[in-house]
């Protein structure tokens, strides 16, 4: 396999990686065949796989508006991914230009491609860190020069808790940011859940697998158990509902039914 100019060194090109597998949802060209391969065989199951990621990207960018309009202007965006079309900071800046962001992730590429995208932003950084270790994070040098945690921060985990297994202790990974973080801080989050996929759930299980398979576990979470990532926060208006359903731009009766599959809520920290 011939590795791409912009593939950092060191990365094996031979293991699907979930990032780039978003990536591919999403039309993005910073992915691998191996990368494809393994999102085609998820898509057999659940063909609308690309709509439920553009729900999620629609989320972020309504919940980032919500933060601004709510003079929340830092932003710690974990699981940030590879960088497409309306990044955060983008997104933020368009309502307030001196928005700072903070950018996690652990994939390679995504931390790489995110520094090429800032470039000499001196506003916006990237971490490369893991969402298992909030106080890497939380003392980075990153978060450090560039957040005041004693001022309000919008804490971003979209599309990246379902991803953790009861034994990487989310919950308390949660619990443990948003307890560093400022009152009036906002909670914004998105997680998988079998729980309104247009599919029987039988069906659905067969994308679960492909994760499963690739060493990626998919952690499908009811609505109640996603609430209880909201311990220390209150829902804000209209609490945790389908994704499309968060104070949406237009009727959700113009979505595709596979942007329903997840749930998405903003809390605010008292």
């Amino acid at each position: 396999m011939e590795r791409p100019a912009w593939a950092p060194p060191g990365i094996d090109i031979s293991v699907p990686s979930v990032s780039r597998m978003y990536d591919f949802y999403l039309g993005g060209s910073h992915n691998f065949e191996v990368d494809r391969e393994a999102a085609r065989k998820a898509m057999e199951f659940m063909p609308g796989l690309p709509k439920v990621m553009q729900a999620n990207r629609a989320f972020m960018r309504r919940a980032v508006r919500h933060a601004v309009d709510n003079d929340v202007t830092q932003f710690l965006d974990i699981g940030s991914g590879i960088p497409t079309f309306g990044n955060v900071h983008e997104v933020a800046r368009a309502a307030d230009p001196a928005a700072r962001v903070v950018y996690v992730d652990h994939d390679p590429v995504a931390v790489a491609h995110s520094r090429a995208v800032l470039g000499d932003d001196d506003r916006a950084a990237v971490v490369a860190a893991d969402l298992r270790k909030p106080a890497d994070i939380l003392h980075s040098p990153e978060v450090t020069r560039l957040l005041d945690l004693d001022r309000p921060v919008a804490l971003l985990l979209v599309a990246v808790l379902h991803f953790l297994e009861a034994e990487d202790q989310p919950y308390e990974a949660v619990a443990e940011l948003v307890d560093a973080l400022a009152p009036g801080s906002l909670l914004l989050l998105t997680h998988a859940s079998y729980e309104g996929i247009p599919l029987p759930e039988e069906e659905a299980g067969g994308t679960v697998g492909v994760y499963r398979d690739i060493r990626n576990p998919l952690v499908m979470r009811s609505s109640d158990e996603i609430t209880r990532f909201f311990e220390g926060t209150e829902l804000v208006e209209p609490g945790l509902v389908p994704m499309p359903l968060w104070r949406p731009d237009s009727p959700a009766e113009e979505e595709d039914p596979y942007a329903f599959s997840g749930f998405a809520g903003v809390g605010r920290k008292a």
